[in-house]
């Protein structure tokens, strides 16, 4: 097991895994935005409503680090390509939150669906313990990256 003085060694190394894995995951996401014919924010937004269900504006705007400007024109953008509606909020009807289309939410997504069949391949060869670790980690790091570009968001504007 690595010492906590080589993890960043490792992840910092030139042409190391961890960086080539970062380096395929943005490209494989510009390419697929560009392949549904969106924006990479559009795409992620997708993405993001997709993972946690449906979000208030405010929310959208927390996440994507986006005006909420910004994001009342990226929900018209999506709500006119069919993507996404607005629905009132079951607990606070002044609210409004945004939703996939139905249609859109049943996972099933041609451009999307190469890079989910070749990292279903690799995961297959990997037993349930390292699976549970493997996803252990996604779901630590999932949010420590997003405290991060936060973190850079924040040390840009006061820059």
């Amino acid at each position: 097991m690595s010492s906590p003085r080589t993890v960043p060694e490792r992840l910092l190394a030139g042409a190391g895994p961890f960086r080539e894995f970062l380096t395929g995951l943005v490209l494989n996401s510009q390419i697929s935005a560009e392949a549904a014919g969106l924006g990479p924010t559009d795409f992620y937004t997708l993405n993001l409503l997709g993972a946690a269900g449906p979000l208030t504006a405010g929310q959208v705007a927390d996440r994507t680090g986006l005006t909420t400007g910004a994001v009342t024109r990226l929900i018209d953008r999506l709500a006119r390509a069919g993507h996404v509606r607005r629905v009132p909020d079951p607990v606070d009807r002044r609210r409004v939150r945004v939703e996939l289309e139905p249609s859109r939410a049943t996972g099933q997504d041609p451009i999307r669906q190469p890079a989910l069949d070749r990292l279903t391949e690799i995961l297959a060869d990997y037993p349930d313990e390292a699976l549970d670790v493997l996803f252990e980690f996604f779901g630590r790091a999932a949010p420590a990256l997003r405290d991060a570009a936060e973190q850079a968001r924040v040390t840009r504007h006061q820059a």
